[in-house]
């Protein structure tokens, strides 16, 4: 059944990429119960490379029973994708993940550097297939990085939480004036300035890069003339990193004064775009910073290939936006665009 699923999925997604103007992209999502995985894929020169998810089926598994369900699933795969072994990456995810593969991206798993570039709406990505459990671009947030590069033309745009840097290569490439990146990872800030060079581009005083914990930052405040047009703040889930803030982050208890944080760096008419993977998060309206307004824009931030609806959920907020005056970013069109 999974090789069927994959052989069907992989001939009619690889259609709609090609029309999309994308290479990479989820094949595969617990779509048949028996086999509880994620499977996404990666299109290159060579064909493409799949990465592969394995969740737990239950508690009582044995080792024996687990090794055998994962051979028999990796047969699958190879089979119903036609690929060779030695182009399927196994991942686990543990117990304590959530359900949609919590964002662990900080967690090496391996070392040996196995890259690719693969490309989105005119960009280029490098991805690292080997070594963490996440690949250097989360698919997920891809309607967002082009709604971000279609209205950044002329814009200071500011990538907060930036990982590998996509928000801001999306915000270049579609003309963005000034961009500021800032993370907690120098490893991250080095992919990102290599994604930065696979586009033509480079980090200036114009494209800045900012190496440090972005709460402690925010909470610094801006200086009395930096402020931005556009805005993505995509945190982690919870942190308890030593270079965090003395105690914990977590966003469902702290949205709000993360958001009162970043309000003050939106410049006049500028927004927000807010996102989290927290499968408890709840909005609370009276959290939306004063002079904003705000709506849920999930719907249509998931991309058509995600089978979880829910994989995450996405606010714009604008600043001196009435309630009566509130706009919604356009429909659907023919692409994953926003």
């Amino acid at each position: 059944m999974l090789g069927e699923r994959l052989d069907n999925r992989i001939r009619h997604l690889s259609k709609w990429a090609r029309k999309q103007g994308i290479t990479c992209f989820r094949l595969y999502e617990r779509d048949i119960p028996e086999y509880p995985m994620i499977v996404d894929w990666f299109g290159s020169d060579h064909g493409g490379d799949a990465v592969a998810w394995f969740f737990h089926r239950t508690k009582d598994d044995t080792p024996a029973r687990e090794r055998e369900y994962q051979a028999h699933a990796e047969a699958e795969i190879l089979t119903g994708l036609a690929i060779p072994r030695s182009r399927l990456f196994i991942k686990h995810r543990g117990r304590q993940r959530s359900e949609e593969g919590g964002r662990d991206q900080y967690e090496r798993v391996d070392a040996r550097g196995i890259l690719q570039v693969v490309q989105e709406h005119g960009m280029k990505f490098e991805i690292n297939l080997s070594d963490y459990l996440d690949v250097g671009l989360f698919l997920d947030h891809r309607p967002t990085r082009l709604a971000v590069q279609r209205r950044a033309a002329g814009k200071r745009v500011l990538n907060l939480f930036a990982y590998t840097g996509a928000f801001s290569v999306h915000a270049i490439g579609g003309g963005a004036a000034r961009t500021k990146t800032v993370d907690m990872s120098k490893t991250y800030l080095d992919w990102y300035s290599r994604n930065l060079a696979l586009n033509g581009f480079a980090p200036s005083a114009d494209h800045e890069l900012v190496h440090a914990d972005c709460l402690q930052w925010l909470e610094a405040g801006p200086p009395a003339d930096e402020r931005y047009d556009i805005v993505i703040c995509d945190p982690p889930t919870f942190s308890n990193s030593k270079r965090m803030r003395a105690d914990s982050f977590s966003v469902d208890r702290d949205y709000p004064e993360l958001l009162a944080w970043v309000s003050a760096f939106v410049a006049p008419g500028g927004e927000v775009f807010f996102s989290t993977n927290s499968r408890a998060f709840e909005f609370d309206p009276r959290a939306v910073p004063v002079g904003f307004g705000c709506h849920e824009i999930s719907h249509r931030s998931v991309p058509e290939d995600f089978r979880n609806r829910k994989i995450h959920r996405c606010w714009r907020l604008a600043e001196g936006w009435k309630s009566k005056e509130r706009k919604s970013l356009p429909e659907r069109a023919t692409s994953d665009g926003e």
